[in-house]
């Protein structure tokens, strides 16, 4: 995983256009089904993309300003006893987004040729939700609220904090890449990790997305 965080935004950003043909199948997922005998919670399914389970978007405060580059440190989200490192993670040798390291169950990971967090446009964290010793970081993801909040701290040291206003789980079979990565035109945030229904056979066939939106910086 690339920790260079010095290039250049220009160099260290890519069209969203690209990262929705991605979508987020390549973050394999197993749940052990032994120590997580009722699987992580669930929000709602979206049945359709055109589905729109979404809140209303909170207001930042008018004086807010986007922050400017800077990779993502840590990931903190209280109602789920989240406190996790986030490491930089790109795309792997099959084209997908990659993931942390499975074995780490406590490691988060930034798409690092998007947007950062704090940036205007939408920055992506994902995680796993388990693994094979049991829950991962994300286990408690889609058990989170609207109105609840997501704290990155940034490598420049400022802290984004972004406020949820949706939270959903989209069939990998047709996830809905330009409405969950589009450019709202505010500073965003989506956390992801795998969800759904599960097989041994095909893992996860969802993925849980974290709609939030800055609404403070530090």
């Amino acid at each position: 995983m690339g920790l260079d965080h010095g290039r250049s935004e220009s160099r260290r950003r890519s069209p969203w256009g690209a990262l929705a043909l991605v979508m987020l199948t390549g973050l394999a997922m197993m749940r052990n089904g032994v120590d997580v005998k009722e699987g992580p919670p669930q929000p709602a399914a979206a049945t359709s993309p055109a589905d729109s389970r979404l809140g209303t978007a909170p207001v930042p405060p008018p004086y807010l300003e986007p922050l400017a580059y800077a990779p993502a440190a840590r990931v903190r989200i209280d109602a789920i006893d989240v406190d996790a490192p986030v490491m930089d993670v790109g795309l792997d040798l099959g084209g997908w987004i990659d993931a942390p390291p499975a074995q780490d169950r406590n490691m988060a990971g930034w798409y690092q040729n998007g947007i950062s967090p704090g940036q205007r446009g939408t920055a992506v964290i994902v995680g796993h939700v388990d693994n094979e010793a049991g829950p991962a970081v994300f286990y408690g993801l889609g058990s989170l609220k609207q109105g609840q909040h997501v704290e990155v701290t940034r490598y420049d040291g400022r802290v984004a904090v972004f406020e949820v206003y949706g939270i959903e789980v989209f069939s990998k079979d047709d996830f809905p890449g330009v409405r969950v990565y589009g450019d709202t035109g505010h500073a965003e945030l989506r956390v992801i990790t795998c969800g759904g229904g599960y097989s041994k056979a095909g893992g996860y066939d969802g993925n849980v997305v974290v709609f939030a939106r800055m609404v403070e910086t530090r």
